[in-house]
């Protein structure tokens, strides 16, 4: 019996090992969290890097692990998300985190599976940040977007070529602050790249290049003093014709370059040569052109405030996406949150958005933190992009765009439609020739107003 005894005992205190050790490596597992963003590429990106050193440091000691599954461009990640949430066949699960504007926030089919950080932060977490950037992201009374960085909308300029162009027909970089002076010069431009060439008719370059036309015509039509926006539509007032015209004429005569994608792409192959473009893509100009016969050049890179109408205040667009967080189990949201508070310690923040072209949110951190960390900044590139950001901050409004159910469709089918049309007219005008060109605009501006108002 004593054996007996001894062995049950025996048995009792492996059984209770078993289960401590079971324990403890349940409290070693870490708390993962992923994440979807948009700040460089898989293997080179400055928060990734970042992610990294969370990972490391505070992390390793809160047992939370912060891991990146998809780095892509806003639109590839809006569509990744309402797939998601829409639960179409095929679509990725939603990560614990993910950036986002406005526009996909009020296009999921239920918004309430974001985590509204009043929960999380408190009130005195929340004055830290700056106010107009936390207004961005409250969606239906819910703050469900926390700015982890902002930007705006910067010129970028190839100054080697221009520095040419400038030289041979005495346009200079100051003719390009308003946008008829900028577009005045595209014309210019696509003339003298032609004249190169003078056994290959009509093979002027274009210019220039806008990443967002909804932005030209929003902001351009609200600093002229006109509201863009009519109940949920665009009112086609005067404003707009004066934005359409020079635009319009400058692209009929090949000054503008009208393909899809990105200023980026057109930039490094030297097809255009000024872009207006968000500060943060700065991370995608590189400093080689290479040529369509595969010959490249060094160049190097301007930054000058965005243009404004020459009758217009000086008005520019907020931009910057936030993280969305998912709502999931109450492990991975805290643990979600203790790294955005880690993100957005003016240190870190400041860290994050001078390697990226972007804004701190905080006043402490624009305050205490960033006049130190331009000092460093040994970029020449990112030294004169900081320049251009501080000119405007300092004598530019920031625009903020409503939160209009229309707003997205509005945007997609403008972008799309100016493009087009512009594109259209081109054509039309290579057979008319100059004494076509104020009728071209105009029809194409009716069909494309046409379209809008379908």
């Amino acid at each position: 019996m004593r054996n007996r005894g001894y062995i049950f005992f025996v048995i009792i205190v492996l059984l209770l090992c078993a289960a401590c050790s079971n324990t403890s490596k349940k409290e070693e597992t870490p708390t993962t969290i992923t994440v979807w963003h948009v700040y460089g590429g898989q293997t080179d990106s400055p928060l990734n890097d970042l992610i990294d050193e969370f990972n490391q440091t505070v992390g390793k000691e809160k047992q939370i692990n912060v891991q990146v599954t998809s780095v892509s461009n806003t639109n590839t990640i809006h569509e990744l998300v309402l797939a998601a949430a829409n639960g179409e066949p095929g679509a990725s699960e939603l990560p614990d985190l993910f950036i986002s504007y406005p526009k996909t926030v009020m296009a999921l089919p239920d918004d309430s599976i974001l985590v509204d950080y009043r929960d999380y932060f408190s009130e005195e977490e929340l004055s830290a940040f700056i106010p107009g950037f936390v207004e961005e992201g409250m969606v239906d009374g819910h703050l469900v977007i926390l700015p982890v960085a902002k930007s705006t909308e910067i010129m970028f300029i190839n100054e080697t070529i221009f520095d040419r162009f400038s030289q041979a027909t005495g346009i200079t970089m100051e003719d390009l602050s308003t946008w008829e002076g900028l577009f005045r010069a595209a014309e210019v431009y696509t003339e003298w790249t032609d004249a190169q060439t003078p056994d290959i008719p009509g093979d002027g370059k274009s210019m220039f290049v806008h990443d967002y036309y909804f932005n030209y015509f929003q902001v351009g039509v609200e600093s002229l003093g006109e509201n863009f926006f009519q109940e949920g539509k665009i009112a086609f007032g005067p404003a707009f014709k004066t934005a359409w015209e020079p635009l319009a004429r400058a692209a009929l005569k090949g000054g503008v370059w009208l393909k899809g994608g990105y200023a980026t792409e057109s930039l490094r192959t030297g097809d255009s040569i000024v872009s207006v473009a968000s500060s943060a893509s700065i991370l995608y100009y590189s400093d080689v052109v290479t040529y369509p016969d595969n010959t490249s050049e060094n160049i190097t890179f301007v930054s000058r405030p965005c243009p404004v109408f020459e009758d217009g205040e000086k008005m520019v667009m907020q931009r910057g996406a936030g993280f969305c967080t998912v709502r999931s189990t109450p492990e991975r949201e805290q643990a979600a949150m203790t790294f955005l508070k880690w993100l957005t310690e003016p240190k870190h923040n400041v860290e994050f958005v001078t390697r990226t072209g972007y804004m701190p949110v905080t006043q402490a951190a624009f305050e205490n933190e960033l006049p130190k960390a331009i000092e460093e900044l040994e970029s020449s590139k990112y030294a004169s992009l900081y320049q251009a950001f501080l000119d405007t901050q300092t004598n530019y409004k920031f625009y903020e765009p409503p939160q209009l159910e229309t707003y997205l469709s509005l945007e997609t089918t403008l972008e799309e439609n100016v493009r087009a049309q512009l594109a259209l007219g081109h054509q039309d005008y290579l057979n008319a020739g100059e004494s076509g060109l104020e009728q071209i605009s105009i029809e194409r501006f009716e069909t494309f107003r046409s379209i809008m108002e379908r």
